[in-house]
C-alpha cells in the first residue's frame, strides 16, 4: 500500500504529532511525507519526499495572523505549480492534516482525501463554539484543505470520528517536576510586548521561547530563549504553569503533564477561538489579549489556580489502523 502523509508546516502542532504517526504509518505501508508551509520551528527527524510553499499563516507581533503579509507571502501561480507537480494518482491512501496542496489536488482529480487533524475534529457540530461568529474563518476551516472523509483530535472526543490528542513520546516518557517558573509560548506576540506584560507580575520567572529571538537573553524576570524542541519540553515539564495560544497540542500536553495553564487565542485565528471555547468548558481561564488590563487575571492564575491533570491514552496505533481500514474499504 503507497501511502502519502500530508502535514500542514505552519506552526509546530502538526510537526509535533507528526512525529509519533509517521513510524506507524511506515510499519503499514510505503510511505511518503509531503510538507507545506513556511512557519514551523520544529524539524521533522524523517525523509520529507515533498517540499512545499503552499498556503501558509503569517504571525504578527500583536497577538494575531498577519492578514497583510499572509497575503503577499502567499503565491496563488506558484500553488497550482505545486497542485500540477504532485503525483497524487499513484498513491493508494492520502492522509492530510490540515495540508492544502494535497488536499485541492485530490479534491481536482477526484481521489479521497482523508483529513486527520484537529481541524477536522473542529468542523463538528458537537464541539464547544466561540461566542462570535467569524465568516471568513469558517470558510477557512472547510476550504482550505477540503477532504472527503474526516476523522479529528480534540481535548475530550466529542463526536464519533474525535479522538482525544497524541502525546508525544517525548512527552510521555518524561518525568513532570515544578522548578517554580511558568512556561510561556506566544508566536503571535513580540518580545517587547511580553516584557511590558510579564514583568509587572512580580516574583515570578518567566522562561519565554520566541520565534522573534535567534539566541537566549534575560530581560527582568524573562529568561528569553529561541524556539528548541527539547529545551521546550524540558521546561514545560518543570513548570508551575503554562502561558500559551490557544493552539491545540500544547495545552494539551500541558494538560497531561499536570500543569496549571492559561491561554490567549491569536486574533484572525478562529480555530483557537474554538480551542478556547474547549478549554474554558474544562475550566481552563482565558484571556483575550496580552494587555495589562489582564494583569489582576493573570496575577490570579499565578497564586491561586491549580493545575488540571487529564488522562490522555496512547491510542495513536489504533487510530492509525482504524483509518487505514476505512481507506481500504473506498478503494
Amino acid at each position: 500500500m503507497r501511502i502519502l502523509y500530508a502535514i500542514q508546516g505552519t506552526g509546530n502542532g502538526h510537526l509535533s504529532r507528526a512525529r509519533d504517526i509517521v513510524p506507524i504509518l511506515q510499519s503499514r505501508g510505503e510511505l511518503d511525507i509531503l510538507v507545506s508551509g513556511i512557519q514551523a520551528d520544529v524539524s521533522l527527524p524523517y525523509p520529507v519526499k515533498y517540499k512545499f510553499q503552499g498556503l501558509s499563516f503569517i504571525f504578527g507581533k500583536s497577538g494575531g495572523v498577519d492578514l497583510i503579509n499572509t497575503y503577499l507571502k502567499n503565491n496563488s501561480k506558484k500553488f497550482f505549480s505545486e497542485l500540477r507537480e504532485l503525483p497524487i494518482e499513484k498513491y493508494d491512501v492520502v492522509i492530510n492534516d490540515f495540508e492544502p496542496v494535497s488536499a485541492w489536488a485530490c479534491h481536482l482529480k477526484k481521489k479521497p482525501c482523508i483529513a486527520l487533524s484537529h481541524q477536522s475534529a473542529v468542523l463538528s457540530p458537537k464541539v464547544p463554539k466561540p461566542g462570535h461568529t467569524d465568516h471568513l474563518g469558517s470558510f477557512i476551516l472547510k476550504r482550505y484543505a477540503p477532504a472527503t472523509h474526516h476523522y479529528g483530535f480534540h481535548f475530550e472526543a466529542f463526536d464519533e470520528n474525535i479522538f482525544t490528542p497524541v502525546i508525544r513520546k517525548e512527552v510521555r516518557e518524561i518525568e513532570p517536576s515544578n522548578n517554580g517558573h511558568y512556561t510561556v509560548y506566544l508566536p503571535a506576540y513580540n518580545e517587547e510586548r511580553l516584557i511590558k506584560v510579564l514583568s509587572k507580575v512580580k516574583d515570578v520567572k518567566w522562561e519565554v521561547f520566541s520565534k522573534h529571538s535567534r539566541k537566549p537573553w534575560k530581560e527582568k524576570n524573562l529568561n528569553i530563549k529561541p524556539i528548541n524542541n527539547e529545551a521546550f519540553i524540558k521546561s514545560m515539564a518543570s513548570s508551575e504553569g503554562v502561558l500559551c495560544g490557544a493552539g491545540f497540542e500544547t495545552p494539551a500536553e500541558a494538560l497531561y503533564l499536570g500543569k496549571k495553564l492559561m491561554v490567549i487565542p491569536m486574533k484572525n485565528q478562529y480555530e483557537q477561538h474554538y480551542n478556547a471555547a474547549a478549554l474554558m468548558s474544562m475550566g481552563i481561564p482565558v484571556i483575550k489579549a496580552l494587555k495589562k488590563k489582564h494583569l489582576d487575571t493573570i496575577g490570579h492564575w499565578v497564586g491561586k489556580q491549580r493545575g488540571i491533570k487529564v488522562e490522555y491514552p496512547d491510542i495513536t496505533e489504533s487510530i492509525i489502523d482504524k483509518v487505514l481500514e476505512n481507506a481500504i474499504c473506498l478503494k
